[in-house]
């Protein structure tokens, strides 16, 4: 255990008093002065790209890279003040900027790496709490103490011996081992995904979840170990896993397989226009487990991934983003059919939606009981704008000409004969 930082409180309050420490007190301003420039020339060429990264963030001070900076500085001054002067400001600034860094590194890698949620907000507090601690701990001297003290307590467990500072110690290294894991993987899976679009997207994505859940299982395996657990001990864990995956747990598997399969040969991808068992809507999240499918009416549908490779499911967009869509009109027999045929062209072209090329077509399907039925059938090429507006649209305007040219749209007529007695 290293020394603390203020051995002794009176030595180090009458070293305060002097005037030595206004010559700390500018070499500390100069290393923070020294720390924002140089944090500010290194992020400035990330500026556009990087401001919610961890070494940067939104900010110059937000980042981790700034406490970083201003700690290596402040050692190097505090190094070389120490060889002329007795010190005592820097005594408690540099376990001040440890903790500061410890913080800022541990909040903006769960801020990467997860949602803004209460546990996660829960788990940052944490961090500091016991960052400050520790800090205030080594700074009064009793970190060593509290640390014999708790070195006493220990049990055996098998031919293990076990003590609650091992088990302190043990965690605290787990933690950082986890930390860094999640930044590494943080970092693998913004490169991966920075501007990424479509079926490139999809398998980025998976790409970067299987490296996320790589780096995750190996920085468990070393945190294990850090505690002082035996990995060996794991082999018969790891059999009931696999029997357990194999009896009870083998839909789950199931989907976690169908979510790489999806993503590895890019059937389906996000943005695309799909039904499957009835629900139309356009992918928004492919995960590993199940995909979720947004309809242009704000409901959203979890699709277990096994659901998406064993059943049909029609994607209308797979290949091309274009649509074909069609609307039904019934006219009198004695109407104009050349005329006709122009007003529902007219009515499609006049949407800005429909796309030309390939053009609207009508084609006369039927000679109906009540009348001519024509069809007018057109392809749009923004299908998640939705299809229903558009068909009413046109509707509405296939009417009004219509009625303009005086085209009629025949009633049901029924002829009912009345036998009388």
């Amino acid at each position: 255990m290293s020394e603390p930082a203020i051995a002794d409180l009176e030595h180090w309050l009458a070293a305060l008093s002097q005037t030595s420490v206004l010559v700390e007190l500018g070499a500390l301003a100069v290393c923070v002065l020294l720390a924002w420039q140089l944090a500010r020339l290194v992020s400035r060429p990330f500026a556009a790209r990087e401001h919610k990264s961890i070494m940067f963030g939104r900010r110059i001070v937000d980042g981790v890279l700034f406490p970083a900076l201003l700690l290596c500085l402040a050692y190097a001054a505090r190094t070389l003040l120490a060889q002329s002067m007795p010190l005592a400001l820097f005594k408690l600034a540099i376990p001040i900027l440890i903790a500061l860094l410890v913080i800022r590194l541990g909040v903006k890698v769960l801020q990467a790496a997860f949602n803004e949620t209460p546990a996660i907000r829960l788990l940052e507090r944490s961090i500091s709490w016991i960052a400050w601690a520790a800090m205030v701990l080594w700074v009064s001297g009793l970190l060593p103490l509290l640390m014999d003290e708790l070195d006493q307590i220990s049990w055996t467990m098998g031919g293990s011996t076990l003590s609650v500072r091992k088990m302190i110690e043990g965690s605290l290294t787990a933690g950082l081992v986890l930390i860094i894991t999640l930044w590494i993987s943080s970092a693998i899976e913004a490169k991966l995904l920075r501007k990424a679009t479509g079926g490139e997207l999809s398998l980025r994505k998976a790409v970067s979840n299987a490296a996320r859940a790589l780096l995750m299982f190996v920085g468990l395996l070393m945190a294990l170990s850090a505690v002082g657990i035996d990995l060996t001990a794991l082999s018969v864990l790891g059999g009931a896993i696999g029997v357990g995956i194999g009896f009870g747990l083998q839909k789950l598997a199931a989907n976690y397989v169908s979510g790489f399969v999806i993503l590895a040969e890019r059937s389906m991808r996000i943005g695309d226009n799909v039904r499957v068992d009835g629900f139309d809507g356009i992918i928004t999240e492919i995960n590993a487990r199940y995909t979720v499918v947004r309809s242009l009416g704000g409901r959203e549908a979890i699709v277990p991934n096994e659901m998406l490779i064993t059943s049909r499911v029609e994607n209308l967009t797979l290949a091309d983003a274009r649509l074909w869509q069609s609307t039904d009109v019934s006219v009198a027999y004695d109407s104009d059919v050349d005329l006709v045929t122009r007003l529902l062209l007219q009515a499609a072209q006049s949407q800005p939606r429909v796309l030309q090329e390939p053009a609207p077509a009508v084609t006369l399907m039927a000679f109906g009981a009540d009348g001519l039925e024509f069809r007018l059938g057109y392809w749009i090429g923004d299908p998640e704008n939705g299809f229903n507006n558009l068909r009413s649209s046109i509707n509405f305007e296939i009417l009004r000409l219509l009625r303009a040219h005086q085209v009629e749209i025949p009633f049901p007529q029924r002829v009912i004969h009345q036998r009388t007695l």
